[in-house]
């Protein structure tokens, strides 16, 4: 008689705006849903620890020291690069990959462009080996990332969804109907 072990079922951590986590457990994938926000995986590969942020705006240290702060990419690559050492990563080993960063809405300022320049400068500036990836575009995805093995995956939605775009000025308003005066 032969006895067969399962394997251990991955556990989905999901990961929201405002958010990071950090783990070892090679059984825990993360995954979160972006647009314009931009998610960075990064890990130490040698100590076998790895996390994912979710932000929704770039890099400004007089705002990511209020109350918003989590809303920030300053903050929370601050925040998962902290957590990644408490766990023994080292930073000079660690390696990212970055995702999101779409243009969704047409009509308003490109967020996802300001998303995409912060996070690849702060890994540069940082010294963090930049894997891979995927940002830009103009369609949402969802990524899948088991943050142990840096194995990452990206479903992008579909691209017949609807892109958002600003409705047109109303016309000026006119202070005269034909021959009548308004007061």
């Amino acid at each position: 008689m032969t006895l067969t072990v399962a394997a251990p079922a991955t556990r989905r951590i999901t990961i929201i705006q405002g958010e990071y986590r950090v783990t070892d457990d090679p059984n825990v994938c993360f995954t979160t849903i972006l647009g314009s926000c931009a998610a960075a995986c990064i890990r130490d590969p040698e100590a076998k620890v790895g996390g994912l942020n979710h932000f929704l705006l770039p890099g400004d240290p007089q705002r990511a020291a209020g109350k918003d702060a989590e809303r920030y990419g300053v903050y929370l690559m601050e925040l998962l690069i902290n957590g990644l050492m408490q766990k023994g990563a080292k930073r000079s080993r660690l390696e990212a990959k970055l995702f999101g960063g779409a243009r969704t809405m047409m009509g308003l300022s490109d967020i996802g462009a300001m998303n995409r320049a912060f996070a690849e400068e702060f890994l540069q500036n940082e010294g963090i080996a930049l894997m891979g990836g995927h940002l830009g575009g103009d369609r949402g995805r969802r990524i899948e990332y088991w943050p142990v093995s840096g194995r990452a995956r990206q479903v992008l939605f579909s691209s017949h969804a609807k892109v958002e775009t600003m409705p047109p000025p109303p016309p000026a308003a006119s202070t005269q109907l034909g021959d009548v005066d308004l007061f």
